[in-house]
């Protein structure tokens, strides 16, 4: 049978949508809220990770140890993770596992968020910023999206800073729990072999209580700066460099161009950044991305070497964007549009995965896309779709950052 595709709202606003799958031998579950960094003020920077973290803690009906012990219990394969747009707690489970496996996960998103467990995490995610910080990358990254987005909540860091997490208090976390964690600001999706209508029903009297508050965010693009920055720091040895710079948004249709494109200039192994540094051992690596986003999207390079060779592989890295509409051939696009459909297609052969796109897609777009669609657009690419978002978004202006031994 066919995978048949199922939505349903709750009173509140709670959305519910569901790939059903008669056949899949696992069923998937996530709530996806559309809680970030991004919807944070600086004071409580972190906020939305630290309550990630919370979630975990207990509810009024289960201690930590329980909420583990349940999951454990049901032979889950759990977890959770937050970006600067959204949290989402997910898991997978056997079919006839997967109507208990939701009444926990329903359960987490309503926790107590004691005082002595906020104090005690506190330590905790202190510890993982600490460890952050020893990694040359996200040192840089965080380093260069603050200057990038200047004030802009874009450019906050997911896990906030050790004087945000230290100063919060938790009457300002339930607070914004409160109004970022509503049943209108809330999607559960759902994958695999599953009954979707004893599941709306069993989701309407586990969460039909949940509160709207209308809550909303402001998607304009913001204002970014094209601006050089060093860092020095004692505990490296090699030489780093990011650039930063606009991309398509999430809800432009030219967000799989802008995929290929990246992918072009600094696939991690066939790529013109790769045979332009990497293979010939000016640099150590030398990759791009792309970052689509709510109303914004970022594009951006990195690489490191020998810091003395550091000038070098920048002017390799300009070359080679100066030079890439230019370059651009059909084996390119034939080889990455090949790439880029298996990697879609092996992220949806199973209920999780199918569960993550389906709920980041409903949060971003609040619509559907099957996958054999999504493939079809990817597989529609032309020469002329890379170079018309080139022209739009022409990797300029860039902020470069640098992360460089001490001097």
């Amino acid at each position: 049978m066919s995978i048949t595709f199922r939505e349903a709202e709750l009173d509140n606003g709670l959305k519910i949508i569901a790939e059903v799958d008669p056949g899949a031998h696992t069923a998937a579950a996530g709530f996806f809220v559309k809680a970030g960094t991004r919807d944070e003020v600086l004071t409580d920077m972190g906020v939305s990770h630290f309550l990630e973290h919370m979630m975990f803690k207990g509810t009024a009906k289960r201690s930590a140890d329980n909420v583990n012990r349940d999951f454990d219990d049901l032979g889950a394969s759990y977890n959770a993770y937050t970006s600067h747009e959204m949290t989402c707690f997910y898991g997978s489970v056997l079919p006839e596992k997967l109507s208990p496996f939701v009444t926990v996960l329903s359960d987490i998103l309503r926790p107590a968020l004691r005082e002595e467990d906020f104090t005690a995490e506190k330590k905790v995610i202190l510890e993982e910023i600490a460890m952050y910080r020893d990694h040359p990358f996200w040192t840089l990254y965080e380093t260069a999206t603050e200057k990038y987005y200047g004030n802009h909540a874009l450019g906050y860091r997911v896990l906030g800073t050790d004087q945000s997490v230290t100063d919060m208090p938790i009457d300002r976390m339930r607070t914004y729990f409160d109004a970022r964690y509503s049943a209108d600001n809330t999607v559960l999706a759902l994958a695999g072999q599953l009954d979707f209508d004893v599941l709306v029903a069993q989701i309407t009297e586990q969460c039909g209580t949940w509160e709207r508050t209308g809550a909303s965010r402001d998607v304009a693009a913001p204002e970014t700066h094209a601006d050089t920055l060093i860092i020095r720091d004692a505990k490296v040895t090699r030489g780093y460099i990011l650039m930063l710079c606009p991309g398509p948004s999430s809800q432009d249709e030219d967000r799989y161009a802008a995929m290929l494109l990246a992918r072009v200039l600094g696939d991690a192994d066939n790529s013109r950044l790769h045979w332009a540094l990497v293979e010939p051992g000016i640099a150590e690596e030398a990759q791009a991305s792309y970052e689509p986003r709510d109303g914004c999207g970022d594009y951006y390079v990195y690489a490191s070497g020998d810091p003395e060779r550091l000038p070098e592989i920048q002017r390799g890295i300009n070359c080679e964007i100066e030079g890439l509409i230019d370059s651009l051939q059909s084996d390119d696009l034939e080889r990455l549009r090949n790439t880029l459909a298996t990697s879609v297609t092996l992220a949806g052969e199973r209920p999780g995965g199918r569960m993550q796109r389906l709920g980041r897609y409903w949060t971003y777009l609040n619509q559907y896309m099957t996958l054999e669609d999504e493939l079809a657009q990817i597989q529609g690419l032309t020469l002329d779709d890379l170079r018309a978002v080139a022209k739009r978004f022409p990797l300029k202006p860039r902020m470069i950052a640098q992360l460089l031994p001490e001097a």
